[in-house]
């Protein structure tokens, strides 16, 4: 089928499942819930960090830090895919499009720089116990943070600026429940060699880049917990990084298969599925991963709401 040009300048429609109709509203249900969990989830994460002096730590500023990233990550998604389910008009404006996806993709690359402060935060904590505390300073891991919004900020100005150039066909639907950049190249009608060669190489640095240090961080962490006698110590090295390794899992996993893999219809319908996994289901399960496995965080959360035992505050 031949493709129509037209201006760049236009509105786009998002698709999701809008071919079945009658899930529309078991849809809003569903997804309503989920931003009502991780927007709970990752609150009480953040005031029981903020309350409790004996969580004033790297690690858990760094955890508060994640909680406030997926709190605006799935803000700038969430209420517009609410508002699709129920609205007969689905598009959104040229300006709302730019706006959405880049914070998409700035805030999808501030999470994986903050993973890997994450990865060096346990590696010190592991490896060079003694010397945590003057290591993981206030001021560097505030500069980790900033570092890792501000590494971000230009990287995505470019690929903007190249999908701005595009001319787009004159039925702007993106098959997709928000604005993300494959199935917005679907959508031109010129060539899209430059935005896919610029999208490969940002891809490169914001996935690879950051997972280099994770990578070496836990390879030194597993030989330091290897040469350890206690299987009692190896339990409790893998206890304190196992939410961690498991977050950055399903982040990155889900992540790498949707720029990696091919563009066929196929491959796009699946990519759907998984931008949806590491944009709305990750930052849900996040909260519960650090929850159920961190016990300073489940007695502040029994104290919070009062079920705590009389031994756990004693």
């Amino acid at each position: 089928m031949i493709k129509e040009n037209h201006t760049a300048l236009s509105d786009f429609i998002f698709v999701g499942y809008s071919e079945l109709p009658i899930l529309q509203v078991l849809l809003f249900v569903v997804f309503l819930l989920i931003y009502m969990t991780i927007i709970t989830g990752n609150v009480l994460i953040i005031y029981i960090i903020v309350t409790n002096p004996s969580l004033d730590t790297p690690m858990y500023f760094f955890l508060k830090s994640l909680a406030f990233l997926e709190i605006f990550y799935t803000s700038v998604t969430l209420p517009k895919i609410l508002v699709s389910f129920v609205a007969q008009n689905k598009t959104i404006s040229f300006v709302g499009w730019t706006a959405q996806i880049y914070f998409v993709l700035f805030l999808r690359g501030t999470e994986c720089f903050l993973l890997a402060t994450m990865a060096y935060d346990r590696y010190v904590a592991i490896c060079n116990p003694l010397h945590y505390k003057l290591i993981m300073c206030k001021e560097l891991c505030l500069g980790l943070v900033t570092g890792a919004l501000i590494i971000n900020m230009p990287v995505y100005i470019g690929q903007i600026y190249l999908l701005f150039t595009l001319l787009y066909c004159s039925t702007c639907e993106i098959n997709n429940f928000f604005c993300d950049i494959p199935p917005v190249l679907e959508l031109a009608c010129a060539d899209t060699f430059a935005s896919e060669v610029y999208m490969a190489a940002a891809s490169a640095l914001i996935l690879v880049l950051p997972f280099c240090p994770i990578f070496a961080s836990y390879v030194k962490i597993i030989f330091v917990i290897l040469k350890m006698p206690s299987v009692e110590g190896w339990k409790k090295l893998f206890a304190t990084c196992s939410s961690h390794l498991i977050v950055v899992s399903l982040f990155y996993g889900s992540a790498t298969i949707v720029y990696v893999s091919s563009r066929s219809k196929e491959t796009l319908i699946v990519n759907k599925l998984l931008s949806l996994f590491y944009t709305i289901l990750i930052p849900m399960l996040n909260p519960i991963i650090y929850n159920l496995r961190n016990t300073e965080v489940k007695v502040s959360l029994r104290k919070l709401f009062g079920t705590c035992q009389p031994d756990c505050t004693s």
